[in-house]
């Protein structure tokens, strides 16, 4: 499958586009939104992802033409519509390189929904059926920006709770990413934990450092620590769960640890492992060991762990009254966690008088695969052509669903009283720049944000 052969990076529906526009277009103005839905902001990531590995550079070869003219022959049963002769003018008149240029929020702003926050327009009056036959891919933005949003209102839940019952500096590792597994491809797992990262530094997702790093200039944008996983607790056999628990605390006898503890009974582990056998090697060792329990109705189980762990290795009360374990202890609950159980768990954690400091979280499937296109309404619409030389405002609006009716005309990103707002781009007023830049034009990206840049503008 050639996944990076632009012309097939699209809808099958658009190889037809090019003959449906009026006689005379010349120029297709489009832009995407997040029209709505669960969040009423968004952060924006993940483009300059798919413009360095899709669009920028020579992408059109005949090659290429070549591969897509026999795919959409037999796809379409030979009727003629794949547009051979533009893409052979990219390559003739372009050297291959995509005349459109993308204008674009900078990655990591935070703003509220309802606004433009990408449009893309061709620059070659010949290949004006381009700017939308690139919205397949581009679109794809939405997953990126809606995790990396999804990601911070946890990160808000957390801090919160942090600011009632303890310290909130700790906040940065208390959302850690579990959600290698759990995703549909590789290339989801990179984008979708770069993502995460962007307003937490913890993570087991390696696809996701490896965007930061190659996309986004980090050299390491997310930490993780030795763990345990059932294959190899259990594999030392029930009647050994104490030896492979003792193993793991001389294996790194230095630093924080995660040990899973729900293989047959995560109470007694607390209590009589962990609190009993292995008590004095704990409080001895030079880090902290972090016991995680993996099943169970959450909020129930880590309630119960915290006091059995409490009672084994001591409490202490902080200033805003909550209760903090021994600092050699602490807990993560991995199993179950997406934005509505975390705030479970932290309401039952908090009526119980324990400081959100004893507790971190994992999030695999909730954090990088329980969302969709419409979690937060994401769409790209045309909202301007030019035909024979005459400016268009275009746009739909059905009568059946008021939610879709796009916006019209050229369009501006500014701030308004601190706030970001849509405008048309003739007004805006003297001194009020439009806050989307030009990102990329003819194939060459031509403005890049750093992992740095993107954390401090979605900063809480």
């Amino acid at each position: 499958m050639s996944s990076s052969n632009i012309l097939l990076l699209t809808d099958s529906y658009k190889v037809s586009h090019h003959r449906q526009y009026p006689p005379g277009t010349q120029n297709v103005y489009s832009y995407f939104e997040s029209r709505g839905g669960v969040f009423p902001e968004t952060v924006f990531f993940g483009l300059q992802y798919y413009l360095k590995q899709y669009l920028a550079g020579t992408v059109v070869t005949q090659e290429r033409i070549d591969e897509a003219a026999d795919l959409f022959a037999l796809h379409f049963g030979d009727a003629g519509l794949f547009h051979r002769a533009g893409w052979e003018l990219i390559l003739e008149r372009h050297g291959g390189r995509l005349p459109v240029v993308i204008r674009a929020v900078p990655e990591g702003t935070v703003a509220p929904v309802s606004n433009v926050l990408m449009t893309v327009e061709n620059t070659d009056p010949d290949c004006f059926w381009l700017t939308n036959y690139l919205e397949t891919l581009l679109v794809q933005v939405w997953y990126g920006s809606t995790v990396a949003t999804q990601s911070r209102e946890m990160k808000r839940t957390l801090l919160e709770s942090l600011e009632r019952t303890g310290d909130p500096s700790l906040v940065d590792f208390k959302l850690h990413d579990f959600g290698y597994r759990g995703v549909s491809s590789v290339e989801t797992a990179g984008v979708g934990s770069a993502a995460h990262l962007i307003s937490f530094r913890g993570t087991d997702t390696l696809a996701g450092i490896r965007v930061a790093r190659d996309f986004y200039g980090c050299p390491m944008a997310g930490h993780s620590i030795p763990a345990a996983e059932h294959s190899t607790q259990n594999s030392w056999g029930r009647d050994h769960e104490v030896d492979a628990m003792r193993n793991m605390l001389t294996q790194f006898p230095t630093g924080p640890v995660a040990v899973v503890s729900d293989s047959y009974d995560i109470f007694h582990a607390c209590r009589n492992l962990w609190g009993g056998e292995l008590k004095h090697q704990v409080l001895a060792r030079d880090g902290v060991l972090v016991v995680r329990p993996d099943s169970g109705h959450p909020p129930d189980v880590v309630v119960r762990v915290l006091e059995l762990l409490g009672e084994a290795f001591g409490t202490e009360t902080n200033s805003k009254g909550y209760r903090v374990l021994n600092s050699k202890v602490r807990v993560i609950q991995g199993d179950g966690i997406d934005r509505e159980m975390l705030s479970e768990i932290l309401a039952a954690t908090e009526t119980s008088g324990w400081s959100t400091d004893n507790v971190a979280f994992g999030s695999g499937g909730g954090l990088l695969q329980k969302l969709n296109r419409d979690t937060s309404k994401y769409a790209f619409k045309c909202a301007s052509v030019v035909v024979d030389s005459v400016k268009r405002d275009v746009f739909k609006q059905p009568v059946t669903d008021p939610g879709k009716q796009s916006k019209r005309g050229r369009l501006a990103l500014v701030k308004r009283s601190g706030q970001l707002v849509t405008v048309q781009e003739s007004d805006c007023r003297p001194h009020e720049p439009n806050e989307l830049v030009e990102v990329f034009r003819d194939g060459a990206i031509t403005a890049e944000s750093s992992f740095d840049e993107v954390r401090r503008r979605a900063m809480l």
